[in-house]
């Protein structure tokens, strides 16, 4: 039990893109019948306690509404977010402002330790794969506890 965090993509198939048209097809076959493929879903990044990562997206993307939502956020987000954490590796005074702790219960621990900087590297990790994906791709961001 705790905070786990996901950041997917989707992406809407379209029966007029021949590589998306094969991808539902196949699909499709599978299950006939019974099935229309519509979209493509992937979770291209996950957290686990990483509350600072969560207070962020809390603050910035939900609009301070912590409900285990799904909420979507932009590329431009994800790189203000991804600057955010390059800010605090270069000066990590900074952390109690820029990317503070969210207590809670089982959202793991608050001090600006060894874990919160391996989850700032991480952040960083998942928003550059996460950014290579084109923009038919759009994100979510969702939590839950």
């Amino acid at each position: 039990m705790g905070l786990d965090m996901y950041l997917q993509v989707k992406r809407r198939i379209s029966d007029w893109e021949p590589e998306e048209k094969t991808l539902a097809t196949a699909i499709n076959e599978l299950f006939p019948n019974t099935v229309r493929v519509t979209s493509i879903n992937a979770e291209v990044g996950y957290w686990r306690k990483a509350n600072q990562i969560h207070n962020w997206f809390v603050t910035n993307v939900q609009d301070n509404k912590d409900d285990c939502g799904e909420y979507e956020v932009s590329r431009e987000q994800l790189l203000i977010l991804r600057g955010q954490c390059e800010l605090v590796l270069a000066n990590l005074t900074l952390a109690d402002t820029e990317l503070p702790t969210l207590g809670g219960f089982f959202f793991g621990g608050v001090d600006y330790d060894e874990q919160y900087v391996q989850d700032l590297r991480d952040t960083i990790k998942i928003i550059d794969n996460a950014l290579e994906l084109d923009k038919n791709w759009f994100f979510t961001y969702e939590s839950s506890w």
